[in-house]
């Protein structure tokens, strides 16, 4: 390993300022290429799903605990800035001041770069307007054998902090790429058919339609999720195969789900029917 260097920070300096900018500028931090991320769990999966460290942080004046010397000895970073405890406070979006913080450098790839199993489970979030159900979503894929998920239009950066923190480690371990237009989309879902014979996209939608377990999951499918308010575009719309609905009580006043649960229930459905198989790259 390199040698590391310390660098120490006393006041609001330039460098302060820009873990400021990971957190809350979204066009700098992809400038940047590089995101802020803090949390046990996070830190933990970044680590060990091979992330790159640009650079660890963590306060000069407090004693570490083993877990954090730990991952200070043990994970590849050039860089460590040392902070005083108030610096720390005021950059923590936790209650309980995080001990180490880390800034991460992002993965530049497409959807076609996704490791995929012999009858791959996607999911596509058209236009995502809610951090929280974007993690959720994201924690959901992890949980039940989705390979892969894009996110369409100009919607929540999955590398916002919210975001980051909502999917309790899951972010690192699902490979979750924006793609901004619509036709690079279509063009991904046509090597997709060709690729996999009996592939299908299945639109979800609250109306009437075929419920999701009258559907075939087992085989490559892609499920298409509608913005929280807008639902699908009409171009997503009309790539789909079918639309599926959850089916409700009868007597049940609500009329959908939450999209975040929603989606979780979809997945699930698919994973009862594959029998919770994982492909070997989910395994630890």
């Amino acid at each position: 390993m390199k040698a590391i260097k310390k660098q120490r920070i006393f006041s609001r300096n330039a460098d302060y300022q820009k873990f400021e900018v990971l957190k809350t500028n979204r066009n700098k931090r992809h400038r940047y290429g590089e995101f802020f991320v803090e949390g046990v769990r996070n830190l933990n999966e970044a680590a060990a799903c091979g992330w790159e460290f640009a650079a660890f942080l963590y306060s000069f004046e407090r004693p570490l605990s083993g877990w954090a010397q730990d991952k200070l000895q043990k994970v590849p970073c050039a860089l460590h800035y040392e902070l005083t405890n108030e610096l720390m406070d005021a950059l923590s979006g936790k209650s309980d001041t995080s001990e180490l913080m880390a800034v991460v450098r992002m993965r530049r790839s497409g959807p076609e770069a996704f490791r995929l199993s012999e009858a791959p489970l996607l999911a596509l979030f058209d236009r995502p307007s809610n951090r929280g159900n974007l993690g959720t979503l994201i924690r959901s894929c992890d949980g039940l054998g989705v390979e892969g998920l894009v996110l369409t239009g100009h919607g929540v950066d999955p590398y916002d902090p919210d975001v980051i923190v909502s999917t309790m480690g899951s972010f690192f371990r699902i490979p979750t790429v924006p793609v901004a237009e619509n036709e690079a989309v279509l063009r991904w879902i046509e090597c997709l058919r060709k690729r996999y014979p009996g592939f299908q996209v299945v639109g979800t939608t609250s109306h009437r339609e075929k419920n999701i377990d009258e559907l075939e999951l087992c085989r490559p499918t892609l499920f298409m999720i509608g913005n929280e308010t807008e639902g699908l575009c009409s171009r997503l719309r009309g790539a789909c195969d079918v639309l599926a609905t959850i089916p409700m009580a009868a007597d049940s006043f609500a009329s959908s789900f939450n999209v975040a649960c929603a989606s979780t229930v979809l997945f699930y459905e698919a994973g009862r029917q594959r029998g919770f198989r994982r492909s070997e790259k989910f395994a630890r």
